[in-house]
């Protein structure tokens, strides 16, 4: 028998944390599938190639998943902040994506303004 001592318990996710990881996870599978459309459709424009749609929805999916990553750090919100940026731009490649990066762009704001919120009421409860 080992006389390991009890590992310490990971502290609570904040809600600013959980909502910001659900709508980065959403988001995860839009740009995905909208990457393979333009990708399908042949659509890259300025007469690149079809699979820079898939090079370039891969980087956001990378950094996607690295802010999930992140979020136990301030990093991982800042890098959020970036990627709804650069969907929202994306809306010049595929005018469909203007409306993608606005719907989450709006979701991503109105989770960190409620989710900074309730932490900040749990933490005056505490």
């Amino acid at each position: 028998m080992s006389a390991e001592s009890p590992a310490a318990p990971r502290p609570a996710r904040s809600i600013r944390q959980t909502l910001a990881s659900i709508v980065l996870a959403f988001e995860l599978v839009v740009v995905f599938l909208a990457a393979l459309v333009i990708w399908g459709l042949d659509a890259a424009p300025f007469g690149l190639p079809a699979w820079s749609a898939l090079i370039a929805g891969g980087v956001l999916l990378v950094g996607m998943i690295a802010a999930i990553g992140l979020l136990r750090v301030e990093a991982g919100f800042i890098l959020g902040w970036v990627l709804q940026v650069l969907i929202l731009l994306a809306g010049f490649l595929n005018p469909a994506l203007f409306i993608v990066g606005a719907l989450f762009g709006g979701m991503w704001w109105y989770c960190m303004v409620v989710g900074a919120r309730i932490d900040r009421q749990r933490k005056e409860l505490a």
